[in-house]
């Protein structure tokens, strides 16, 4: 079984996120969105919420789980024997940060990672751009899936 996680902090899940999932969904058996938890940052939605935002999404996809995990990201693919790291790539600064994290990952254990490139309609699409429109009162629904909705 080919099994990948999509880790990320996912504050909001943006269109750019849910297009990776969907097409990731096509290259594995089984795809492990994996929340993770950073104390150390601040999040504007709950992990509950976030996690709630996601189920939501992928109500009716079987081959997708959505937990949340602590620590190093390696050692929970290990956790859940999976192979392989999926990431989106928006621009080349992206790819610069995201090649130095599968580069670790690959010298801290033999996970390996594979990148999608986001389509042309989200690539600019990001959550800290999806949490400042939402700060600002903006129309967020055009950057989100439609169930994410914010009371």
């Amino acid at each position: 079984m080919k099994r990948a996680i999509f880790p990320g902090s996912f504050d909001p899940i943006t269109l750019g996120h849910y297009d990776i999932i969907k097409r990731g969904i096509k290259l594995f058996d089984e795809l492990i969105i994996a929340i993770g938890i950073n104390t150390e940052k601040n999040y504007m939605f709950s992990l509950e919420k976030r996690k709630q935002f996601m189920e939501e999404a992928f109500k009716d996809e079987p081959k997708v789980k959505i937990v949340t995990y602590k620590g190093l990201t390696v050692d929970f693919c290990k956790e859940v024997d999976a192979e392989f790291i999926l990431r989106g790539l928006r621009n080349p600064a992206d790819f610069e940060f995201e090649k130095a994290i599968a580069h670790t990952n690959r010298k801290l254990s033999k996970i390996e990672t594979v990148f999608l490139l986001t389509s042309s309609k989200t690539s600019f699409i990001s959550s800290s751009i999806v949490r400042d429109v939402i700060k600002n009162k903006g129309n967020y629904s055009l950057l989100v899936p439609e169930n994410v909705k914010i009371e």
